[in-house]
């Protein structure tokens, strides 16, 4: 079979992408069977974007999504039917209108899907690499299964495409850092993990950072400036500060004005920041650095209550992730 060069560069990997190869990794270190599937292309209102994972279990456990339901047992049916050492299967499925519409679509699309059995090292760097914020792209030969690694920006760019061949890029995941663990955190930390941001909220004041008031969130009792300087801050960070404490929110911001971070926001009025302004240049914070804060925080939305507040900020938020601002 021949076939044409495919590379997956998805812009906003989806949110699940490191759950998903870590419970393949751990079925496989478990002693399971594992077979990995993988969107090689989609047409028409497919749900799944081109590059979504799927790991399948040898006990039927599945992680992961390439269609959002209406392919699923199809694909997990050829997964452990794979044998070892077996070149990947290459799958096409229809969905038509009325079977999309009863699995909550609104109309019918196409897609291409690869199942392949993972190589245990590769997906073990993948993993791991991931976990570390390293980016990382994957090389599937579509015809043998054959697999190797590519790790870090300059050996990713240097990859040349070629004839059945699969390039599946892996970046670090969307992350929201918040700074004050108030009542705005808790309704804007479940906001942006349903739109697939992996959240951290910072406290030092034991009272505020307890686990009972943020299920779900990776929670750490500190101050701002030391927890984030154990983090690494990228193009793909978000930093949000809502203490409502000048010393804290300050320690945030500079920490996020010193990195890549796509976003910065500071919660607080026009005075408010006015003053904060002068504090963070009288820390050496540049101009241009300041203006860099989106403050006061979130979209101009007339937003009162606290949840209404994390509304516009998690929509700033998605506007400066998709360019829009």
């Amino acid at each position: 079979m021949c076939l044409d060069a495919i590379r997956c560069d998805p812009a906003d990997m989806a949110a699940d992408d490191g759950e998903v190869l870590a419970a393949a990794l751990q079925w496989l270190e478990s002693g399971q069977r594992v077979g990995l599937a993988v969107v090689l292309a989609t047409w028409g209102s497919a749900p799944r974007s081109a590059g979504s994972y799927m790991a399948v279990a040898a006990d039927g456990g599945f992680a992961g999504s390439v269609s959002g339901g209406c392919v699923e047992s199809a694909v997990i049916a050829e997964a452990l039917e794979l044998d070892d050492g077996e070149a990947p299967r290459l799958l096409s499925f229809g969905v038509e209108d009325e079977t999309a519409w009863q699995v909550g679509l609104p109309c019918g699309g196409s897609i291409r899907v690869a199942v392949f059995r993972p190589d245990p090292a590769v997906l073990a760097e993948i993993v791991r690499h991931y976990a570390e914020r390293v980016p990382t792209a994957l090389v599937l030969d579509l015809n043998t299964g054959a697999q190797s690694l590519a790790v870090g920006d300059a050996a990713i760019g240097a990859l040349e495409p070629g004839e059945g061949r699969l390039i599946r890029t892996h970046d670090a995941p969307w992350t929201l850092i918040v700074a004050g663990a108030v009542h705005i955190s808790q309704a804007l930390a479940g906001m942006a993990r349903a739109v697939g941001f992996a959240v951290t909220v910072v406290d030092p004041r034991s009272a505020f950072a307890a686990a009972e008031r943020f299920p779900g969130t990776t929670l750490v009792c500190g101050e701002p400036d030391e927890v984030l300087a154990g983090m690494t801050l990228d193009r793909r960070t978000a930093v949000v500060s809502l203490t409502h404490v000048p010393r804290l929110d300050d320690a945030a911001l500079v920490a996020g004005l010193a990195s890549p971070a796509f976003y910065v926001g500071a919660l607080g009025s026009t005075r408010t920041h006015a003053k904060r302004r002068q504090r963070l240049g009288g820390l050496g914070v540049t101009e241009a650095a300041l203006d860099r804060i989106s403050a006061p925080v979130g979209l101009d939305i007339g937003a009162k209550t606290p949840a209404e507040i994390a509304v516009s900020i998690i929509a700033e938020i998605i506007a400066a992730r998709r360019g829009k601002l």
